[in-house]
This record gives C-alpha cells, structure tokens and sequence, in this order.
C-alpha cells in the first residue's frame, strides 16, 4: 500500500495520474496546504522541503520509503510498476531528459506564471508587470520547446510515459494562465489526447471536493506565500 500525500494542484495530479495509470493499491492522505498543514513535524519528516505531492511506500524491500518531489515520486512508481517507462538504455536516457526538463523548465515557469495572475496582488497597476512578463514568456518559450519535440510523434518519447504524465498537467491549465494554444497545434493535440485517457481524467478528478473548498483567506495567503526558512522550524 502507498500512503499518498495530495492536495489537488498541477503538481499534485502529476502523481494521481500516475497512480491510477498504474493501478497501485494507494491510501489518500490529504494535506491542507492553505491551513500550514504542510509544516506539521509528521509531514516533513516525509517531505523536508515542505510541499506536495510525497508519498510512503510501505511495500519495498527497505521497508516503509518515504518519497519526496514529483519526479522522484513517477520514477519511483514507474520501476515498482514496470511501465511508463523505456528499458533500454537510449530510451531511459531520453526520458529523465524530458523529467528533468519538466521539473526545471516547464512546472517552474508555469507555477510562477501562476502566481502572478492568480495571487500577487497590484498595489499600483503595473506593478508586477516585468515578472508577470517575464514568466509568461518563459512558460510561452517552454511550450515552443514542447511544440518542436512533439512535431511528428505522438507523444513525448515513443510511447505515452512518465515523461508525458509530468508535463501535462501544466499545459492543461495553459488558458487560465493567459496563454492560447493555438500557435502550439502539437501541443494542443497532444494535450487532448492525455486528456481523454480515463486514468487521467480520473487522476485530475480525485479530491476535487477539495479544491473546490480551497479559496484562499488572507491567513492562507500568508502561509502559503510568506514562506522562509524559519517556516520549516528548528529541524
């Protein structure tokens, strides 16, 4: 069984998708991250880094493994369940390329791009404008990039894989973020093609009771977003 830590965001169904792909047995343990449940000592013994998704195998040779980071989190499933991942050594290489071109590209520049059109608030206009700019255009430059490697191909390596499951999460939410996916026809077909997978819409759809409860106060806001080292308390 794998206790799976979860609130629904981008970053979390990465790993709810995957679990549903996969069919793993796996306990949902949600955590309230607008409530600072993500600082409980429990939590961060877990995920030192304080945030989500993380889970708990408790069916490994090493006895109960707890996993942090979504890219660790799909590596970790993809080998214990023997797919969505290539074998072979070429076909491997490609797709930690691509995982760990999402988890320093791609879900960095969206999430940012995120917060300045969702969260930061103007105290006069234009104030966030450089960043806003700034991030929108990366995340426009990531789906270029995205756009080129899925010219021709169905997916992003020959076959549906971890390195899809990671990304597509944050094209999924490309409108509210402001960008249009018409100057991205790969990517626009890419994306509707995950999308109608059943696991996925399963994955996308767990918990979302959740998040549909999940408006943020100006206490939330605080600590969700106000975040320093001192948040993570004395070790």
């Amino acid at each position: 069984m794998i206790d799976f830590y979860y609130w629904p965001t981008p970053n979390g169904w990465k790993v709810s998708i995957m679990l549903e792909e996969t069919g793993l047995a796996y306990s949902l343990k949600p955590v309230n991250i607008g409530a600072g449940d993500q600082f409980k000592p429990d939590f961060m013994a877990i995920s030192p880094n304080a945030r989500m998704p993380a889970i708990v195998d408790h069916d490994t040779a090493d006895g109960s493994l707890p996993i942090f980071e979504s890219g660790a989190i799909l590596i970790h499933l993809a080998e214990k369940s023997g797919r969505l991942m290539p074998s072979t050594p070429k076909g491997r290489k490609e797709c930690l390329e691509w995982l760990f071109w999402q988890v320093g590209n791609l879900g960095p520049m969206a999430g940012q791009l995120s917060h300045f059109v969702n969260y930061a608030k103007s105290v006069q206009p234009g104030d966030h404008l450089y960043a806003h700019q700034r991030y929108a255009g990366e995340y426009n430059r990531c789906l270029g990039v995205l756009e080129r490697r899925l010219q021709g191909r169905g997916f992003i390596l020959d076959d549906y894989s971890i390195a899809d499951i990671i990304a597509w999460p944050w094209v999924l939410i490309a409108k509210p973020l402001g960008q249009s996916l018409d100057e991205f026809p790969n990517v626009s077909r890419w994306r509707d093609l995950i999308k109608a997978r059943p696991a996925v819409r399963r994955g996308v759809d767990l918990a979302k009771d959740l998040r549909r409860s999940g408006q943020h106060s100006e206490q939330s806001r605080k600590i969700l977003f106000g975040q320093t080292a001192g948040s993570l308390g004395d070790g």
